[in-house]
């Protein structure tokens, strides 16, 4: 397995596969920081080049997940490992709390230690939800979407395609966050939300529009 990044959330994503015992043939890839070590904790080989992952993948299987945060970045470091031959993969922590009944998540989420999510609910591909995070019955996410610690999603919510959901924020049931769209830290959101948008505040209101 390969992780896409070797720093911040890189290293809460090894944590997840320590968890799940799934330490076997785990490198970090990093191309960008040129300050870190061909070794991360004596252990964990940091590959730097195409030449690099793609001899991973022949030695050790051609699985990744991604281990950086930024939604359109993450998009794009998954278009380039597939393009590498890898296989996108979910790393979902023993210590979160997935629902039995009617739960699909999608291919290459990050689930962390302390996250709920609920029967019926359905989660989107290269989704991030982070500690402590509720995601409740029948919501809905889309695509590359974050979910902050702490942050709340109740019944029948949804959330589009892109959009980042801040630390301790909620989305009150039946509610539409569209795609594309920032909900600051701590905000509560009571109606729905258009497409690129940002929103802060109690109850949320939109201040300024994004770019697509």
């Amino acid at each position: 397995m390969i992780i896409i990044g070797a720093k911040g959330f890189a290293k809460e994503v090894l944590e997840i596969l320590h968890q799940n015992n799934q330490l076997g043939g785990v490198a970090f890839y990093d191309d960008v920081n040129h300050d870190l070590p061909d070794v991360l904790y004596n252990q964990f080989p940091i590959l730097k080049n195409e030449k690099q992952v793609k001899e991973h993948f022949q030695n050790y299987g051609n699985d990744f997940t991604i281990g950086i945060g930024g939604p359109l970045l993450r998009k794009k470091m998954l278009e380039k490992f597939e393009a590498f031959g890898g296989k996108l993969k979910s790393t979902v922590s023993k210590f979160s709390d997935i629902g039995s009944y009617g739960v699909q998540i999608g291919e290459g989420s990050n689930i962390l230690s302390g996250a709920i999510v609920s029967n019926s609910v359905s989660i989107g591909n290269a989704n991030l939800i982070y500690y402590n995070a509720i995601v409740t019955h029948d919501v809905i996410t889309g695509d590359y979407v974050e979910i902050s610690p702490g942050a709340k999603l109740l019944g029948r919510c949804s959330v589009g395609d892109f959009s980042s959901i801040g630390s301790n924020a909620v989305i009150l049931p039946d509610v539409k966050v569209g795609r594309n769209v920032i909900v600051g830290a701590g905000a509560v959101v009571s109606k729905d939300l258009a497409d690129n948008c940002v929103a802060v505040g109690i109850p949320a209101k939109i201040i300024r529009m994004n770019h697509d």
